[in-house]
Protein backbone atom coordinates (compact mmCIF):
# COMPACT_ATOMS: atom_id res chain seq x y z
CA UNK A 1 0.00 0.00 0.00
CA UNK A 2 1.49 3.38 -1.33
CA UNK A 3 0.17 6.76 0.59
CA UNK A 4 -1.32 7.78 -2.61
CA UNK A 5 -3.94 4.44 -2.73
CA UNK A 6 -4.78 5.68 0.70
CA UNK A 7 -8.50 6.23 1.11
CA UNK A 8 -11.05 8.33 3.55
CA UNK A 9 -14.26 8.72 4.38
CA UNK A 10 -15.54 12.01 6.47
CA UNK A 11 -18.59 10.70 8.94
CA UNK A 12 -20.93 13.23 10.51
CA UNK A 13 -23.33 13.09 13.68
CA UNK A 14 -25.78 14.69 16.04
CA UNK A 15 -25.67 12.74 18.98
CA UNK A 16 -28.32 12.71 21.63
CA UNK A 17 -27.39 14.77 24.36
CA UNK A 18 -26.26 12.84 27.30
CA UNK A 19 -25.43 9.51 24.97
CA UNK A 20 -21.68 10.97 24.58
CA UNK A 21 -20.51 8.32 26.35
CA UNK A 22 -22.22 5.35 25.09
CA UNK A 23 -21.65 6.83 21.57
CA UNK A 24 -17.66 7.12 21.72
CA UNK A 25 -17.73 3.59 23.27
CA UNK A 26 -19.73 1.91 20.20
CA UNK A 27 -17.10 4.05 17.71
CA UNK A 28 -14.17 2.90 19.51
CA UNK A 29 -15.30 -0.15 19.74
CA UNK A 30 -16.49 -0.45 15.59
CA UNK A 31 -13.34 1.52 14.44
CA UNK A 32 -11.39 -2.02 15.93
CA UNK A 33 -13.95 -4.51 14.23
CA UNK A 34 -13.83 -2.84 11.37
CA UNK A 35 -9.57 -2.96 11.32
CA UNK A 36 -9.78 -6.40 12.31
CA UNK A 37 -12.49 -7.87 10.33
CA UNK A 38 -12.59 -5.39 7.18
CA UNK A 39 -9.06 -4.37 6.38
CA UNK A 40 -9.84 -0.39 7.92
CA UNK A 41 -7.25 1.39 9.30
CA UNK A 42 -8.57 3.66 11.77
CA UNK A 43 -10.20 6.50 12.31
CA UNK A 44 -10.11 9.76 14.18
CA UNK A 45 -13.66 11.31 16.24
CA UNK A 46 -13.67 14.77 16.82
CA UNK A 47 -16.62 17.01 18.61
CA UNK A 48 -17.65 20.61 16.98
CA UNK A 49 -18.84 23.30 19.38
CA UNK A 50 -21.78 23.18 16.85
CA UNK A 51 -23.04 19.84 18.27
CA UNK A 52 -21.74 18.29 15.15
CA UNK A 53 -19.21 15.37 15.91
CA UNK A 54 -17.29 14.05 13.09
CA UNK A 55 -14.75 11.67 11.87
CA UNK A 56 -12.99 10.25 9.33
CA UNK A 57 -11.87 6.45 8.63
CA UNK A 58 -8.77 5.64 7.03
CA UNK A 59 -8.66 2.78 4.38
CA UNK A 60 -6.11 0.95 2.22
CA UNK A 61 -8.34 1.92 -0.79
CA UNK A 62 -11.62 2.94 -2.36
CA UNK A 63 -12.09 -0.44 -3.05
CA UNK A 64 -11.68 -1.87 0.05
CA UNK A 65 -13.77 0.76 1.97
CA UNK A 66 -16.64 -0.24 -0.92
CA UNK A 67 -16.52 -3.92 -0.19
CA UNK A 68 -17.10 -3.33 3.55
CA UNK A 69 -19.60 -1.02 2.92
CA UNK A 70 -21.48 -4.06 0.76
CA UNK A 71 -21.40 -6.45 3.72
CA UNK A 72 -25.04 -6.67 5.30
CA UNK A 73 -23.45 -8.02 8.84
CA UNK A 74 -22.24 -5.50 10.70
CA UNK A 75 -18.87 -6.76 12.44
CA UNK A 76 -19.76 -6.00 16.39
CA UNK A 77 -23.54 -5.53 16.52
CA UNK A 78 -23.59 -4.34 20.30
CA UNK A 79 -21.15 -2.03 19.08
CA UNK A 80 -23.86 -1.01 15.86
CA UNK A 81 -26.77 -0.64 18.50
CA UNK A 82 -24.49 1.53 21.26
CA UNK A 83 -24.22 4.30 18.25
CA UNK A 84 -27.67 3.51 17.15
CA UNK A 85 -29.03 4.27 20.48
CA UNK A 86 -26.91 7.76 20.35
CA UNK A 87 -27.38 8.86 17.33
CA UNK A 88 -30.10 11.67 16.39
CA UNK A 89 -28.99 12.53 13.05
CA UNK A 90 -26.14 11.46 10.10
CA UNK A 91 -25.05 12.80 7.27
CA UNK A 92 -24.10 10.75 4.68
CA UNK A 93 -20.27 9.86 3.95
CA UNK A 94 -18.54 11.59 2.13
CA UNK A 95 -15.56 10.11 0.11
CA UNK A 96 -12.15 11.95 0.30
CA UNK A 97 -9.52 11.38 -1.64
CA UNK A 98 -5.88 13.12 -0.09
CA UNK A 99 -3.98 15.78 -2.11
CA UNK A 100 -2.41 16.83 0.23
CA UNK A 101 -1.17 15.70 3.58
CA UNK A 102 0.75 18.10 6.25
CA UNK A 103 -0.04 16.47 9.09
CA UNK A 104 3.60 16.07 10.88
CA UNK A 105 3.71 12.16 11.54
CA UNK A 106 6.70 12.44 14.00
CA UNK A 107 3.78 13.50 16.25
CA UNK A 108 1.61 10.83 16.08
CA UNK A 109 4.78 8.14 16.93
CA UNK A 110 5.93 10.01 19.72
CA UNK A 111 9.04 11.73 17.81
Amino acid sequence: MTEQDTFYVLYRFKVTPGREEAFKEGWCRMTEAIREQRGGLGSRLHYSKDGWWMAYAKWPNRKAWESSQRLSESPDSEAAELMAQSIQERLPPIPLVPEIDLIDRRSEIGG
